[in-house]
């Protein structure tokens, strides 16, 4: 089925957020007497609902409480750096050169209260003509389950075998995959060898073969 619409992931694709997402874990976890290995626990964090990952982190740490407050204290810890949040490279130009020949739309496991103030700053919601879509909209059902990118072909009125996926994460390769959706991974955040399942892995916007 020839290409209809690319949707895109937001965190490490569209926006550069992932250093934030770091330092919330480290310092969450420093206030426990915990150190972080991004190596071992990131690649799980990366599409999960916050308490989902807070959930991971008690597992893979062993530290108590209830995953929802703790969700909330991350939230707290990152949301001012969110201010300092940009586009990343190459975005911008990859935007010019399919926002008239395809479909396109955002589905992102961001939090709303995050997603929100970003979008109102950089613009998304016009880059993606109201296209943009979050967890609140599917239940709060994240990556690696596929109800984001579903949801998003739906609302653009394209068969799933018709998008595109664009993203950073193993999770959210496996979700683009569950969607029978093809997929770009494009290595932001992770190195290429973890995003071996995508159908294209690329280092920059300028590789993505369409």
């Amino acid at each position: 089925m020839a290409l209809d619409a690319i949707i895109f992931d937001a965190e490490g694709v569209i926006v550069d957020t992932e250093a934030v997402w770091d330092h919330g874990s480290i310092e969450l976890l420093r206030r426990r007497g915990k150190v972080y290995d991004s190596q071992r626990t990131k690649p799980l964090l990366t599409g999960r609902s916050l308490p989902e990952g807070i959930r991971v982190m008690q597992e893979q740490y062993g530290f108590d409480g209830d995953p929802e407050v703790l969700a909330r204290e991350r939230l707290e810890i990152v949301r001012e750096l969110f201010d300092h949040v940009q586009l990343m490279p190459g975005f911008l130009a990859f935007h010019a050169r399919v926002r008239d020949r395809y479909k396109i739309a955002v589905a992102t496991a961001m939090h709303e209260e995050l997603l929100t103030p970003l979008d109102r700053r950089l613009g998304l919601s016009p880059l993606f003509a109201g296209h943009v879509y979050h967890l609140t909209h599917v239940g709060g059902r994240s990556k690696p389950n596929p109800d984001i990118f579903l949801y998003a072909a739906e609302r653009l009125g394209a068969p799933p075998a018709s998008c595109l996926v664009i993203e950073d994460a193993p999770y959210g390769i496996e979700a683009a995959r569950r969607a029978g959706m093809a997929c770009v991974g494009i290595a932001s955040t992770y190195p290429p060898e973890l995003l071996a399942a995508a159908d294209q892995v690329v280092h920059s916007f300028d590789e993505i073969e369409l």
